[in-house]
């Protein structure tokens, strides 16, 4: 048997998992935001919603390693699946704000643990041969089942109980492979303490650049399904406008991260920078009744806004020793965690204030903002040589949740941010 073969049979159960976890990822994560507009939450609390994912996210990233470490990956993995299970239901149960924010700090937090379960078993299962061909087939499920999730709201009324309850279905049938694999669960991965002043001293843009993701993708993410339907979409369009942006970062990653490898990474992250500002600006002024149009602009602000966190990584592994990836990646996480934390809410406020209009201008602002951080520090710091920056492809890794390997070097697939 190949070794890629080998690979692959040994994470086959937790690959049906993963698919089967992320549709309903894909669901629950467009469905919550449009449900609570129908239920007439304000925009704030919509706002707030997203924050108290992202912060659930980002304190699941800092506790994960300590709770596989004390009951390992398998166990770990069916509890969380079953929590997120539970907490998809109680959306249904109880309409109220101050419910939905605490059941969607859980979701973060348990997506955050199981992320980490599912990379860090993937890394383990596969060698620096295999790696990046392994992850480049976790990450086309990742995007394909993450679509699926989202034109699943299509199926149901958003305003029953049936959508909710597909979303916890879903969960509950992700823990059935795992349930019965027969492959051994992975060893306990790292604790890595991540120094924040450190990486921004150690790249400036790569610690900038991934905050201010954080501040415009966490706002998209929690309110891009808002503004669809706000814009007079309906529930197809709304699933459509937003399986065209994912797409768009699919298919802008590749191209624009191989770029950076040939000439300064930053004149990429740049160019990145004003293509989604200006992608942003068309959204915002797009008249509502051009549903193409606002397809379009989407798919543009999707494949130069998404792909600014992994060219953003790539920039700071320039700058890294070889042994420092892991903390670099953990410490990037946790900035872009931060900043997601924020955004949503803040977007939120911007919009309660502009009659719902501030969203899209909010992240043209942040793409500008950084924008122009990345000029200032152009004219400040010489680029890396050709020679001696890392593969794009040999980084991209980098924004897995989690990156416990010994050797970054090999041609490694990536991924994209998951609502």
């Amino acid at each position: 048997m190949s070794p890629l073969r080998q690979s692959m049979v040994s994470v086959a159960a937790l690959m049906l998992s993963v698919s089967v976890l992320l549709m309903g990822s894909g669901l629950l994560g467009t469905l919550v935001p449009v449900r609570a507009n129908l239920e007439l939450f304000s925009g704030i609390d919509i706002g707030i919603l997203g924050s108290f994912y992202f912060l659930g996210f980002t304190l699941g990233c800092l506790s994960g390693p300590l709770l596989i470490a004390r009951v390992g990956h398998i166990r770990t993995y069916l509890a969380f699946v079953c929590v997120a299970s539970i907490a998809a239901l109680v959306h249904a149960l109880s309409v109220e704000p101050w419910t939905w924010w605490l059941m969607r700090a859980i979701t973060g937090f348990c997506f955050a643990v199981l992320f980490i379960v599912i990379e860090s078993w993937l890394n383990e299962r596969s060698d620096n041969a295999t790696r990046g061909t392994v992850f480049s087939i976790y990450m086309v499920i990742n995007l394909t089942v993450l679509m699926i999730g989202q034109m699943m709201l299509t199926l149901a009324n958003p305003q029953t109980f049936a959508l909710f309850a597909a979303a916890a279905i879903l969960f509950s049938l992700a823990a059935l492979p795992v349930a019965m694999t027969k492959s051994q669960s992975p060893e306990p991965i790292p604790v890595i303490r991540p120094r924040l002043i450190r990486l921004y001293t150690l790249s400036p843009v790569g610690f900038m650049g991934c905050f201010a993701v954080g501040l415009a993708n966490g706002a998209f993410w929690s309110l891009g399904a808002v503004f669809a339907m706000d814009r007079g979409l309906n529930t197809a369009g709304i699933a459509l406008f937003m399986s065209a942006v994912v797409l768009g970062g699919a298919m802008g990653q590749w191209p624009l991260g191989k770029i950076s490898d040939l000439v300064d990474r930053r004149y990429v992250i740049l160019a990145n920078c004003v293509g989604a500002a200006l992608a942003a600006i068309a959204l915002s002024l797009l008249p509502s009744s051009s549903e193409t149009s606002m397809l379009v602009a989407g798919f543009c602000f999707g494949a130069f806004a998404l792909p600014l966190y992994a060219l953003s990584v790539a920039h700071a592994n320039d700058f890294t020793p070889a042994t420092d990836y892991v903390e670099t990646s953990s410490g990037l996480l946790l900035v872009l965690g931060l900043g997601s934390s924020i955004g949503p809410t803040l977007s939120s406020l911007l919009d309660s204030l502009t009659s719902g209009q501030a969203l899209f201008m909010y992240t043209a602002v942040v793409h500008v903002v950084v924008g122009g951080f990345v000029v200032w520090r152009i004219t400040r710091r010489a680029p890396v040589a050709v020679d001696d920056k890392g593969d794009f492809t040999a980084t991209l890794v980098a924004t897995q949740t989690v990156a416990p390997i010994e050797e970054i070097k090999a041609p490694l697939a990536g991924a994209v941010a998951t609502p």
